[in-house]
């Protein structure tokens, strides 16, 4: 029989598991939190335990799941804080993860933003703007903020449509100081704004009837259409009975309106929500957490975020994730309904009542429609990640395809795509776009404004856009992304070439492919620099693939471009003026948002932002029509 050795490494890991358990069983059957290191006295894993000794010390004992394992493996110490309750070790955990954000924490993205509409009543004529967060405001009685939102994009696209509906200005004009100063926009000619903005109104009567709108608008976003049908609907009969036919005919119009935003339900999305049903989850690579809100028995709306399946599992996770979630939203709901029974819901019940300020309960339960609820929001996480998974699936395929269609080394996850953009020989632009695992990669995207080309050329433009991306890759400069597995470059043959010979000048050597159109503007191949083209036509998810980079990379170069041009124009114009500098200029932007309205604005109004001999400068410029 052959005896065993005893490496050094071997001892190592010995010695460190035999003092980690013994300092495990040596704390004390208190709840607390425990703080996880590595070698380098990194913070690694925050937790939080009923009795800490039996927590802690299970770690060191036993198997585990894979990624409890790795994590375990790491430890080289630990600390613990004893608390006096499970409820102070709930909240302790939280901020402690929110602080140092470890390794092997659950961490929800943390610029996933629930946004409010905010509107100022204390103003004369007040408007729908949207923001971050709700602030704590010295006129907060007269602020109302209505939210939270999904996105910017939801409560946007809820103020257009609330806006056309009932026929509130959605332009920038500011009232009652643009009264007549310009010509109607087009949508009071479309039928989408009533107009307030046209000379000879009476601004009292003007005022009371924007004010009416703008109150129905918010009995809209606060979800009381049928108070508020029911209210239009007798006030136009009683109009008509008074043979106020006019008047009948504009409630009329209004009570249709209303009656449309319902059936779009355009609503607060979970503002008004009672209750909020949990589901979660927990597959082998990517668990769902999801939040279904509903109100009087009915769903508004739900939240969901795929992650990374997290060291923790089941009730823990779910309790983890909610603190998170709610703390990111700022808004909670009466009731929260668990998908597992949780030994932190009553200290989860006493947080949220607490920051809430108004009575949280948090419950798993057991029965009838809030069992059903809650299994809604389990089916929704489990389709989730199904879906996803069929995504993931559809991506690795593409990548595959590609990468023996293409002849490279391995599946590409990360493709960089360039384009140029000018019009003339005015601000000749480029763009890099990316794309990591058939998604776009925003964050990474760059834009270059042409230094040595002067004129239209093409491919001495796509030369300096690669070569000083190339630059920034070899100097290892942290604000650009690290070199993609291939480039796409827009254009033929010549333009792939220019690309390569830009990257190999740079010691660069990384794939290089030109994205072929076809007569109607679309990609249809990929072309080598040998000139091969490689068609795509016969693979659909390719093609699709191909094509949303190349058309991404079109609209990110020309948004660059126009940008460039607008400021040029506002430049052109107001820099002539003596005495405006960038600061005022920037100023008199702000105030008026664009150069016409300076034009069309009087005197008065430009002394409260420019001095005297500025508005004089300005009136000269500017200043047929004006008056002083």
């Amino acid at each position: 029989m052959l005896e065993e050795k005893n490496t050094p490494e071997l001892n190592t890991e010995s010695a460190r598991i035999t003092r980690l358990r013994e300092k495990s069983n040596s704390l004390p059957l208190l709840p607390g939190v425990y703080i996880m290191k590595d070698a380098k006295s990194e913070i690694i894993y925050i937790g939080k335990a009923k009795r800490l000794k039996n927590r802690v010390s299970s770690y060191f004992h036993g198997a585990h799941n894979p990624k409890t394992e790795a994590m375990a493996g790491k430890v080289q110490d630990f600390d613990v804080i004893v608390v006096n309750s499970e409820f102070e070790a709930l909240v302790l955990e939280n901020r402690l993860i929110k602080h140092h954000k470890p390794k092997y924490n659950i961490l929800l993205k943390d610029d996933k933003g629930y946004p409010f509409i905010r509107i100022d009543l204390e103003k004369e004529y007040p408007v729908f703007e949207v923001v971050g967060k709700k602030k704590r405001e010295k006129n907060g009685a007269r602020i109302r903020y209505l939210g939270p939102f999904g996105g910017r994009g939801s409560a946007f696209s809820a103020i257009e449509t609330v806006q056309k509906a009932l026929k509130l200005p959605s332009c920038h004009r500011v009232f009652p100081r643009d009264i007549g100063k310009e010509r109607p926009c087009l949508n009071l000619h479309m039928g989408l704004c009533l107009g307030f903005c046209q000379a000879g109104h009476d601004n009292d009567e003007l005022r009371v009837t924007y004010r009416a709108l703008l109150d129905t608008a918010l009995s809209v976003f606060d979800g009381d259409t049928k108070s508020l049908v029911s209210s239009l609907a007798d006030e136009m009969n009683e109009c008509a009975e008074n043979l106020q036919f006019e008047k009948a005919a504009a409630i009329r119009d209004k009570l249709r309106a209303v009656q449309s935003l319902t059936r779009k339900q355009v609503i607060l999305t979970g503002t008004r929500a009672d209750t909020d049903a949990v589901g979660y989850f927990e597959g082998e690579a990517k668990s769902c957490f999801t939040v279904l809100h509903y109100s009087g028995g009915g769903l508004l709306s739900k939240d969901c975020e795929l992650i990374e399946t997290p060291l923790e599992s089941g009730a823990e996770a779910v309790s983890v994730l909610l603190r998170q979630y709610y703390a990111q939203r700022g808004e909670y709901p009466k009731l929260v309904l668990l998908p597992l029974p949780s030994e932190d819901a009553a200290a989860l019940s006493q947080l949220f009542t607490e920051i809430s300020e108004h009575k949280v309960e948090v419950l798993c339960p057991q029965r009838g429609e809030k069992r059903r609820f809650m299994e809604t929001a389990a089916l929704n996480a489990q389709e989730e990640v199904r879906l996803f998974m069929g995504r993931e699936d559809r991506v690795r395929k593409t990548a595959e395809w590609l990468a023996e269609a293409l002849a490279l080394p391995s599946a590409p996850r990360r493709i960089e795509a360039y384009d140029i953009s000018n019009l003339g020989n005015d601000d000749i632009v480029a763009s890099m776009i990316v794309f990591e695992d058939g998604k776009p990669k925003r964050a990474s995207y760059r834009t270059f404004r042409m230094k040595s080309v002067s004129s239209q050329d093409d491919y001495g433009s796509m030369f300096e856009a690669v070569s000083r991306r190339a630059e920034h890759a070899v100097t290892d400069d942290p604000k650009f992304p690290p070199l993609p597995d291939v480039f796409f470059i827009d254009g033929g043959v010549v333009h792939a070439q220019t690309a390569q010979r830009a990257l190999l000048e740079k010691g660069i050597d990384v794939p290089v492919f030109g994205m072929v159109k076809d007569a109607r503007h679309r990609t249809r191949a990929l072309v080598t620099t040998d000139g091969a083209e490689i068609g795509l036509t016969g693979n659909p998810a390719a093609f699709s693939l191909v094509g949303k980079i190349q058309e991404e990379a079109h609209r990110f170069a020309n948004k660059y471009r126009e940008k460039l041009a607008d400021k040029r124009t506002y430049v052109s114009e107001l820099d002539s003026i003596p005495g405006l500098g960038k600061v005022l200029r920037e100023k008199l932007l702000a105030e008026f948002g664009s150069v016409e309205r300076i034009k069309a604005a009087s005197p008065e109004e430009l002394r409260r932002i420019v001095p005297q001999k500025v508005v004089a400068g300005i009136v000269t410029a500017f200043g047929a029509g004006k008056e002083d």
